[in-house]
C-alpha cells in the first residue's frame, strides 16, 4: 500500500508509512526527492484563526442582542403612546444601535465564513491522508455543499463527519454529537432565522416593530450559540488532527 503521508513510496510491509515518512513527526516535508500528491499540513494557525472569526461573529451577536432589546424596548413606549422627552432620544439611540449591529453582522459573516472553507479544505486534505477512501463525497462538494439547493441541507454535515471519522485517535472515530448540535443550529439560523428577519424588515408601525423584535432577539441568540458551537468543532476537529498527525498511524474505517 501506499505511504498515508505523502501518497507516493511504498509503506513498509508491517506499518501504513514508508521509511521517510516514518523518521519525521507531525506535519513534516516529506522526504527528500518525494513529490506527494497531497500532503499533511499543520491546520492550528487556520483553526485558531477561525475560531477567533467565529467568536468575533457571536460578540457581534450579543451586540445585536443589546440593540434589538433596546429597541423593543422604546417601540413597545410608542405604541402605547409614551411621548416623554427621553423616547425619541432613545428611539434614535435604538435605530443607530440597530443598524451598526446588522452593517457589523454583514461585515463579519462573509469573513468567517470565507476562512472556514479555507480552513475546512486543509482539514479534507490532511483527512485523506489520513484515510483516502474514507470520504463519501468529492473534495468540490467543500464548497458547492453550503450553495447548491436541498444538497446544503446535509451534504456539509456529511463532509464534515466524514473529516472528523478519519482524524479520530481512537481505535473507533469519536461520536458526532458536537457537530449533530451545530448542524441543527447552523439550519435553524439560515432557515427559520431568515424568515424571522422578515418580520422586522416588513414592520411599519410601532407595534409591529415591537412584535417583531421578540423574533428577531430568538434569531440573534440561535446565531450566538451557532457560531460558539461551530467555534467548539473547529477548535476539537483542529486539535484532533494535530494529535493524529504527531501519532502517525492510520485512521480507522469511517462509519
Amino acid at each position: 500500500m501506499l505511504c498515508t503521508r505523502c501518497l507516493h513510496a511504498e509503506a513498509a510491509p508491517d506499518g501504513v508509512l514508508c521509511a521517510g515518512c516514518a523518521t519525521a513527526a507531525g506535519f513534516a516535508t516529506p522526504p527528500a526527492g518525494v513529490t506527494p500528491k497531497i500532503r499533511l499540513r499543520s491546520p492550528v494557525g487556520l483553526g485558531r484563526a477561525t475560531a477567533v472569526l467565529l467568536a468575533l461573529a457571536a460578540a457581534v451577536d450579543v451586540f445585536a442582542l443589546g440593540a434589538d432589546f433596546l429597541m423593543y424596548d422604546v417601540t413597545g413606549d410608542l405604541a402605547v403612546g409614551d411621548t416623554g422627552a427621553a423616547v425619541p432620544d432613545r428611539a434614535d439611540l435604538a435605530d443607530t444601535l440597530t443598524a451598526a449591529a446588522g452593517s457589523a453582522q454583514v461585515l463579519v459573516l462573509p469573513a468567517c465564513a470565507v476562512v472556514f472553507v479555507i480552513w475546512l479544505w486543509r482539514v479534507r486534505l490532511n483527512a485523506e491522508v489520513f484515510a483516502p477512501d474514507g470520504h463519501r463525497k468529492a473534495r468540490a462538494w467543500l464548497i458547492a455543499g453550503w450553495v447548491v439547493p436541498i444538497a446544503s441541507l446535509w451534504y456539509p454535515r456529511r463532509v464534515v463527519v466524514d473529516i472528523w471519522d478519519a482524524s479520530s485517535t481512537g481505535e473507533k472515530p469519536g461520536g458526532h454529537a458536537l457537530i449533530n448540535v451545530w448542524w441543527t443550529l447552523w439550519l435553524l439560523t439560515n432557515t427559520i432565522g431568515r424568515f424571522l428577519y422578515t418580520a422586522f424588515d416588513e414592520a411599519d408601525t410601532s407595534q409591529e416593530i415591537h412584535d417583531s423584535m421578540t423574533q428577531v432577539m430568538f434569531a440573534d441568540g440561535v446565531d450566538v450559540v451557532a457560531a460558539l458551537f461551530a467555534a467548539g468543532v473547529v477548535l476539537r476537529l483542529t486539535r484532533m488532527q494535530d494529535e493524529k498527525a504527531h501519532q502517525g498511524v492510520a485512521a480507522p474505517a469511517a462509519v
